[in-house]
């Protein structure tokens, strides 16, 4: 059990850009975009790729299927939204959800509009959004924006580099900090000060690293960094734990356990993230 200042963090889902389960991704996870964050007794959730199904079947088991609970989407890109339909604990109309999300101020789309419209809707989907809506409610917001949740948690957003826009979130709890900086692309000429910011004297940055140095050239503007990139943002803000995230569907865990061994070498803390763990600060 945590303790009511203990800060913690889940990984759900590891993996960037389609779900990729197999004998050569067991180690290192193959389901996408999902976090748990833990604050004392509160549940703080980032993302609904296909990790937030097993969240919601450990919710069914060992609470009752009922949730009460804040969802922040980084992006609506398909991999981070499309285990939202099968999360179960959104089907209990006492449950009480509020989904969240940063990117599409201005936008001809809403957060209501793309899961009700775009996610669940014949003849892409077969389940109405009409079954989930009683449990949540839709809450648009502009990328900038600091949200004062109940039990002391700050959650300060800002700006990512990603095609159709992202949000990073950097949440404080009890003189803690965990920064999420994903789906975002650095910039070849000059450090991105969004993401320094939101990382600054963290205790945990998960930060994407999608590629490798070589390997980015073939992928400029697809909205990805490297784990490269990852290594000077934790200089430069001065990170404690740095988790490498969204790993790429071709890296086997032969190919994460390379980059991990590389990592370590040139600084300490830094590792790819693992599907399943947590660590509480």
């Amino acid at each position: 059990m945590n303790s009511p200042t203990s800060l913690s963090i889940k990984f759900w889902g590891t993996r960037g850009s389609i779900p990729c389960p197999g004998p050569d991704t067991i180690k290192y996870g193959g389901n996408t975009t999902c976090f748990e964050i833990t604050c004392g007794d509160k549940r703080v959730i980032i993302d609904a790729g296909t990790g937030i199904r097993l969240l919601g079947k450990k919710i069914m088991l060992e609470e009752k299927n009922l949730l009460e609970a804040d969802l922040f989407f980084t992006h609506t890109h398909m991999d981070h939204i499309q285990g939202l339909p099968f999360f179960a604990p959104l089907y209990n109309p006492n449950s009480n959800v509020r989904l969240h999300a940063g990117h599409l101020a201005g936008d001809k789309y809403d957060l209501h509009g793309i899961i009700g419209t775009m996610l669940m809707k014949d003849p892409v989907f077969p389940v109405p959004s009409a079954l989930i809506e009683k449990a949540c409610s839709f809450n648009d917001y502009d990328c900038g924006h600091e949200f004062s949740l109940e039990g002391g948690i700050t959650i300060k957003t800002g700006q990512l580099n990603h095609p159709n826009g992202a949000c990073g979130y950097r949440i404080e709890f009890a003189d803690k900090v965990i920064a999420i900086c994903t789906d975002t692309e650095h910039f070849e000429d000059r450090i991105d000060e969004n993401v320094v910011t939101l990382a600054k004297n963290a205790d945990i940055m998960v930060y994407d690293s999608a590629y490798t140095n070589e390997e980015y050239q073939n992928f400029k503007g697809w909205g990805h960094s490297t784990w490269q990139e990852a290594l000077k943002v934790a200089e430069a803000a001065n990170v404690k734990q740095t988790l490498l995230f969204h790993h790429d569907p071709s890296h086997n865990d032969e190919k994460m356990d390379q980059i991990a061994e590389e990592v370590s070498s040139l600084r300490d803390g830094v590792r790819p993230a693992i599907e399943g763990e947590v660590i509480t600060i």
